[in-house]
């Protein structure tokens, strides 16, 4: 079951009022209950929008007339701007030598032209991503004021790991607290195309061998229920919305080449192949699915049409 799916949610310790990065992993199939994640993200969204704009205007009466149609032009149709879309326009107008330069001034956490965004408090994140199927790790721990305070709320809130791996290697204390919390220890990069000799390279950490083990001995379960919830909503409901959950992440792997699908057993038995063991797809849940797939026919374009039983 390959890791297909990662976001990356930005949110706000309310009590604590300190900044959190939460990292979701989904399996390939994406996550359960999509739409509630969409909507989650969508507002996010919309207040990193407002957060670039106060960015912006900071700016501005800073006496930098950075333009906001720059910075969305450099983080492109659809995508919410950050502050190294604003870093970067600040570059390009000549106002900064570099983007390091950008954030030391006027970007930093508090600085004269930093802004915070909307986003929702943390618990609220980690919450919504156990209940779509994914897996909740807290990102860089190490740039959190009181990381001992945030990861204790942020386990009782369901949190299933932590950070602890960097490109100089696995940080020890924080490790201990993965340890005190139960956590799971995994790392990363951390990488936001900023430049700079503070900046490590995409792919720099060398997560060891048991950590990924670790990793995927929690997260296969909840990814295999979420897998069946979506199959189990589409047998109940075998309608053009539902199977688009089935097939929105990997429809061509899953529809190219093989036989034609002329029913959802079919489609069940080409999808499970792809993301579950073997053992996986012996459970009994998915017998019963498959089952009652066996009596509705799928469009290839996309139309599910009941089967008449015989």
């Amino acid at each position: 079951m390959p890791l297909m799916f990662l976001t990356l949610i930005s949110s706000e310790q309310s009590e604590l009022d300190e900044p959190v990065h939460i990292l979701a992993y989904y399996s390939s199939c994406g996550p359960k209950r999509i739409e509630q994640l969409e909507k989650f993200l969508a507002d996010i969204r919309d207040g990193r929008f407002l957060r670039a704009k106060n960015m912006v205007s900071k700016l501005n009466k800073l006496n930098l007339p950075v333009k906001w149609e720059h910075v969305a032009r450099i983080a492109g149709n659809g995508v919410a701007p950050g502050r190294v879309h604003v870093a970067r326009a600040m570059l390009e107008a000549g106002y900064v030598e570099n983007l390091k330069q950008a954030f030391a001034r006027y970007l930093f956490d508090g600085g004269p032209a930093y802004s915070t965004g909307s986003e929702p408090p943390a618990e609220e994140a980690i919450q919504l991503i156990c209940n779509t199927g994914g897996v909740a790790v807290l990102a860089h721990p190490w740039a959190l004021k009181n990381p001992v305070a945030v990861i204790r709320r942020l386990k009782e809130a369901g949190l299933h790991g932590m950070e602890v791996y960097r490109s100089d290697g696995k940080l020890a204390v924080y490790s201990d607290l993965a340890d005190v919390h139960g956590l799971l220890k995994l790392g990363g990069s951390d990488y936001h195309g900023r430049g700079g000799n503070s900046e490590s390279e995409l792919g720099s950490v060398n997560l060891p061998v048991v950590a990924v083990h670790e990793f995927l001995k929690l997260a296969r379960p909840i990814w295999c229920d979420a897998i069946r919830d979506i199959f189990e909503s589409y047998a109940e409901e075998p309608s053009d919305s539902n199977l688009a959950r089935i097939t929105r992440f990997g429809r061509t792997r899953i529809l190219k080449g093989g036989s034609p699908l002329s029913c959802g057993k079919d489609l069940i038995d080409r999808c499970l192949p792809l993301w579950l063991t073997n053992e996986e797809r012996q459970n009994a849940d998915f017998e019963a699915i498959r089952l009652k797939l066996s009596h509705i026919s799928i469009n290839q374009g996309g139309i599910p049409i009941p089967v008449e039983s015989k």
